[in-house]
């Protein structure tokens, strides 16, 4: 074969939708609009949003991230990120005389909802989600002693409940739908009376990102995710792949991280990003396969996304006081 026909026919499959969702965008925004408006330094507890480049910018603009509110001074702003907290930190921030903005997802506020009402009728409430996640203590926090954490079918199959009448379940908003889907079914084989939320717990973005990777994945030997290693959703996006039919799919937080072996006799590569990734990011993939020969670009595009959240209230009080919107 020619190379220059051999060259033509390297493409690549761009996922859309991708990168930020309405809950990371107000997360972003709402740090940034905070350092403007108060100056720095604004304190976060936890990273605002799993993405160490968002986290790198942010902090280089003046923001400074902890662990605890215990690591906060007396009397500063403190930032709660996306992925919600318990109720116990706002007690520990109020303690402290923090002023606290809550840039908690509003799709993750939902279900914090969920889990107190849920509680107070006194149901046994079984969440669905990895054991650690910040999303996941969150919501455990919001009514510990009725939720146990459930990971998988496996311990569908194992956990306990009081009365199994009264039991209901929850999720991570940013897992697998299907995996998801498995667990709910093993659930309700045990639980038959298993109440589960009004609507669906994972978010559109989670649902929109993994709907448009199984159509580029089925036409793609490679597939490039975009995202860190401690976001959920961009994991979830990786497995969404190989089970849709990519030959490989990786997890890189930027063009360095793409080997170029990876590439070795691959004509089609699909690209898409995590929910917490900015779109220069993937900007800088896509040069980088252009600079390889996969100029090409074909956007996949299923579903269209429109969704925008407000900033939290706290913050556009003080915004509007100051005469800013």
């Amino acid at each position: 074969m020619d190379p220059a026909a051999a060259t033509q026919t390297k493409r690549v499959l761009l996922a859309a939708p991708r990168g930020y969702c309405a809950g990371v965008d107000r997360a972003v925004v709402t740090v940034e609009k905070a350092l403007e408006l108060y100056g720095a330094p604004v304190y976060v507890r936890k990273q605002i949003v799993h993405n160490k480049h968002v986290v790198k910018g942010l902090e280089n603009k003046g923001a400074i991230f902890v662990e605890e509110t215990e690591e906060v001074p007396e009397g500063a702003t403190v930032v709660f990120s996306a992925h919600g907290v318990a109720p116990t930190v706002h007690t520990e921030a109020a303690g402290r005389q923090l002023k606290t903005i809550d840039a908690t997802c509003p799709l993750v506020t939902k279900v914090h909802l969920e889990a107190r009402r849920f509680a107070k009728d006194d149901f046994d409430i079984l969440l669905i989600g990895h054991e650690g996640h910040e999303e996941v203590v969150g919501t455990t926090g919001q009514a510990p002693d009725n939720i146990h954490l459930v990971d998988g079918a496996d311990e569908a199959a194992q956990v306990q409940v009081r009365d199994p009448s009264r039991v209901a379940y929850l999720s991570q908003t940013t897992l697998s739908v299907d995996e998801t889907n498995v667990t709910v079914d093993a659930l309700r084989e045990r639980f038959p009376l298993l109440q589960g939320p009004p609507s669906a717990d994972i978010c559109y973005a989670t649902q929109n990102r993994q709907t448009a990777i199984k159509m580029v994945a089925s036409d793609s030997q490679l597939v490039l995710v975009v995202g860190s290693r401690n976001s959920s959703n961009s994991v979830r996006l990786v497995e969404v792949a190989l089970g849709a039919g990519a030959t490989a799919a990786y997890l890189v937080d930027d063009a360095s991280e793409v080997l170029p072996e990876w590439l070795d006799g691959v004509d089609t590569v699909g690209v898409t990003s995590g929910a917490s990734v900015p779109d220069d990011l993937v900007e800088g993939v896509l040069a980088m396969l252009a600079e390889r020969g996969y100029g090409d670009v074909r956007v996949v595009s299923p579903v269209e996304e429109n969704v925008v959240f407000a900033l939290p209230p706290e913050l556009r009080r003080d915004l509007k006081a100051a005469g800013q919107s």
